[in-house]
């Protein structure tokens, strides 16, 4: 942070190439293949269709529309169509055998792009990688090109759905997966959308998509800490991104309630309780909410007004705030009033711990780097002090919804 100005990095940001533009980091044997899948895919998304979608890939463009909303860095998840997926890598479902080794052949051509992508605007961008699940050994060789590479965003940790095929993630089978991000300090993301099992297309199935997706992210938050990840790997970092964050304390609350009735009822071999607290002490080590506090943060998009009388309660120190661009639920172009909404009142030090500092610290972006750059760009102190009365009219993003309240989950 300069003296007037907040170094503003969002946490939550996408981006992605346009499709014919994967094939020269695709593997030279799946060229032809490749060429013959493009005529024919048909894209799902208008999004990505319209006269914007260079937004995802236009890095000088880039730049300038994030500056001009006052953003100097950005962690780049995912967005586009990668070679030999049925939809954006973020929301598929885990590849069958058969599909396996093209679909990781078009996420390595993805993760090849993005590393490019990011040297393009040194220290402005930490890239997100991506993996499967489905082949340990070949996630572990990947995730040590990636960090060689270059790419500072950490690893996309994919969900485990209802019928995936895949072992739990509090399976000891992807031990080797944290053991490397452990050693090389790589944080482990989870977004949302990533773990949600398929519903199809009906309306009804839609609504119950929106209020179901991001309890499926949450679960890896569980799944790791009763699965023991943390105590074998006690330098693990996990980030939960565009998942909301107002339901963290009470989530935190509820496992530390279960870990203690459970831990507590092993010792009692003539309770229906013990058989399912057997072992647990011993297998996860500390509770949930030391967890949280020793090893986790939330990307918390565009974070909203009601969530902000809980950062005490989640950790001043773990709240990453994000843009979402260029998604129409993000606040471009009007981040700064989205700053305004949720933060205005606030210290200045607590405003730039969860604009900037927090994701500084997660993924190594160097603020002697930015700071100059947000002396000119980042919005001011005193203007994030003013509230925000009215909204943009024509701004699309939750944080300016009316009637929000903390979310179950």
């Amino acid at each position: 942070m300069s003296d007037d100005r907040y170094t503003v990095i969002s946490a939550d940001c996408h981006a992605g190439a346009d499709l014919l533009d994967y094939k020269p980091y695709l593997a030279g044997r799946y060229h032809e293949e490749f060429d013959a899948w493009a005529a024919s895919y048909v894209n799902p998304y208008e999004d990505l269709m319209a006269d914007t979608a260079d937004k995802n890939w236009n890095s000088e463009r880039r730049l300038a529309e994030l500056e001009q909303d006052g953003i100097v860095a950005e962690v780049v998840f995912p967005n586009t169509i990668p070679p030999f997926f049925p939809s954006g890598s973020l929301m598929a479902p885990a590849p069958t055998a058969e599909e396996f080794e093209r679909r990781w052949a078009g996420l390595r051509a993805h993760n090849r792009w993005l590393a490019d992508f990011c040297a393009a605007a040194p220290g402005r961008r930490a890239g997100v990688f991506q993996i499967l699940l489905n082949d340990v050994e070949e996630a572990v060789e990947e995730i040590r090109w990636a960090v060689g590479a270059g790419l500072r965003g950490g690893l996309l940790l994919p969900g485990t759905p209802p019928g995936s095929g895949l072992p739990e993630l509090y399976s000891s089978a992807y031990d080797p997966i944290w053991t490397v991000c452990e050693e090389l300090g790589v944080p482990v993301n989870h977004h949302a959308g990533s773990a949600s099992p398929p519903l199809g297309e009906e309306p009804a199935a839609r609504a119950v998509f929106m209020v179901e997706t991001t309890w499926f992210s949450h679960r890896a938050l569980w799944h790791l800490i009763f699965g023991g990840a943390f105590r074998r790997h006690p330098g693990l970092k996990l980030v939960l991104t565009e998942q909301g964050s107002g339901w963290i304390p009470g989530v935190l609350d509820m496992l530390d309630y279960y870990h203690g009735r459970l831990v507590a009822a092993a010792t009692k071999a003539t309770t229906a309780e013990s058989k399912f607290g057997a072992g647990l002490a011993a297998s996860m080590g500390k509770g949930p909410s030391e967890v949280w506090r020793d090893n986790c943060f939330v990307g918390a998009s565009f974070m909203r007004p009601h969530e902000v009388p809980l950062r005490d309660r989640i950790g001043l120190d773990k709240i990453m705030w994000g843009s979402d661009y260029p998604h129409d639920e993000g606040t471009y172009p009007y981040s700064r009033e989205g700053l305004r909404i949720a933060y205005a009142g606030l210290s200045r030090a607590e405003i730039a711990a969860m604009v900037g500092g927090n994701a500084a610290r997660v993924y190594g972006f160097d603020l002697d780097l930015l700071d100059p750059i947000a002396a000119k760009a980042g919005p001011t102190a005193q203007e994030i002090a003013e509230p925000l009365g009215e909204p943009p009219s024509d701004a699309t993003s939750p944080v300016f919804a009316r009637g929000g309240s903390v979310r179950v989950w």
